[in-house]
């Protein structure tokens, strides 16, 4: 049940390289995000809140498609994940992809903002870069360690209420905790070249950012809430986008 210290993916072309302290297994995360996700898109399909509108639900889809259809810059298992995608009829301006790549994208992120493909696809593929990365993963482990030293960490890995509990953990560092700023510069720019390299233009990156800053008064919704600042984020969003360009450039030439 329990890792160590190592990297989750490969550095790709934006050259995310960072050791990480992984103290559960992988193997336990994906299992436990997927029952937690098993439960949300249960709930919305019982208050008929899920895939209410087909042809946005195939747009969300294709879009998916092709930046799962990259994850193998990153990593060679990301192939053989039970990658699952669907879109939750909410107000809400959200996105998520779990562990084991279990994505949801709420309408209200793609109707506020009116996003073309491109900013869905790099609003989509820092989500799906944040699986890559395991950050749930790596967090939890944090989570465990710090239980651990309090002397608690049975209540979260303890049979047989310790599976739920883990899930219920999971779902709360996916849906509700902010990601730690570390965490969101290596999704922003994974999520960059997984988007270039599908063929989107890596610069609607920036644009996405601006229209979510200004969604709310110039607050990003809760789920960016601890990126850095909005012009330090454009700045460096410009920067891999440049990068990437290259392979951007490529893939519509497919």
């Amino acid at each position: 049940m329990l890792g160590g210290c190592g990297t989750t993916t490969q550095p790709g072309a934006v050259g995310v390289e960072r050791q990480q302290a992984l103290l559960v297994s992988s193997a336990q995360i994906d299992q436990a995000a997927a029952q937690s996700y098993n439960k949300i898109i249960s709930d919305a399909s019982r208050k008929g809140l899920l895939n209410r509108n087909a042809q946005q639900v195939a747009r969300v889809r294709e879009v998916s498609r092709r930046l799962i259809a990259q994850t193998g810059a990153f990593r060679a298992d990301a192939a053989g994940w039970k990658w699952e995608t669907n879109v939750l009829t909410s107000k809400e301006l959200n996105a998520w992809c779990m562990p084991g790549g279990k994505i949801a994208v709420y309408t209200g992120l793609i109707d506020k903002l009116q996003l073309t493909d491109a900013e869905l696809a790099a609003v989509m593929g820092h989500e799906i870069a944040h699986a890559l990365r395991e950050h749930g993963r790596e967090r939890a482990s944090e989570q465990l360690a710090t239980a651990a030293a309090l002397g608690i960490a049975g209540a979260l890995l303890g049979a047989p209420s310790g599976t739920m509990d883990l899930a219920a953990l999971v779902a709360d560092l996916t849906i509700s905790k902010p990601n730690s700023r570390t965490h969101e510069v290596e999704a922003d720019r994974i999520g960059v070249e997984l988007a270039a390299r599908a063929g989107y233009d890596p610069y609607a990156a920036v644009t996405v950012w601006q229209k979510m800053a200004r969604a709310d008064g110039g607050e990003p919704p809760q789920f960016l809430s601890t990126h850095p600042s909005s012009a330090n984020r454009i700045a460096d969003l410009r920067v891999y986008a440049a990068r990437v360009q290259p392979l951007y450039e490529q893939a519509r030439k497919r």
